[in-house]
């Protein structure tokens, strides 16, 4: 996969210490996700990534993509709407944001990086 310049997304380094603090301290399920498939992967990925008044798990600017670990609270009435409002916001940058379940990082862990290696590869392709 080649390396082109990344596209500006909003990056807002008011939230730098925030960000810095979520990647000391990620999820079991995030940090799986980030030590065993995103940290060593051939495209560079970034965790925990300010984003307009966002904070991102991971993001791959050559792709433009969001991935998204979600726990419980967003399934609730308030963080499906939280949500919904915060990807509209990434997609205004021209991004896709795809999202896992801490369930589906337990027990499906293969089959994520599958389809996130798929994602990746998939929207590069769609850029050159």
């Amino acid at each position: 996969m080649s390396d082109t310049k990344p596209q500006y997304t909003g990056y807002n380094p008011k939230l730098k210490n925030n960000a810095r603090k979520l990647r000391k301290n990620m999820t079991p399920e995030e940090r799986h996700l980030w030590y065993d498939f995103l940290r060593f992967y051939p495209v560079k990925i970034y965790r925990q990534r300010a984003i307009d008044n966002y904070i991102v798990d991971f993001y791959c600017s050559l792709a433009k993509l969001v991935i998204e670990v979600d726990g419980s609270q967003h399934y609730t009435t308030e963080g499906i709407k939280y949500d919904s409002i915060r990807t509209e916001v990434l997609r205004q940058y021209g991004l896709e944001v795809i999202r896992f379940t801490n369930r589906d990082i337990r027990l499906n862990f293969q089959s994520v990086c599958d389809a996130i290696d798929s994602k990746i590869r998939y929207n590069m392709s769609m850029e050159e």
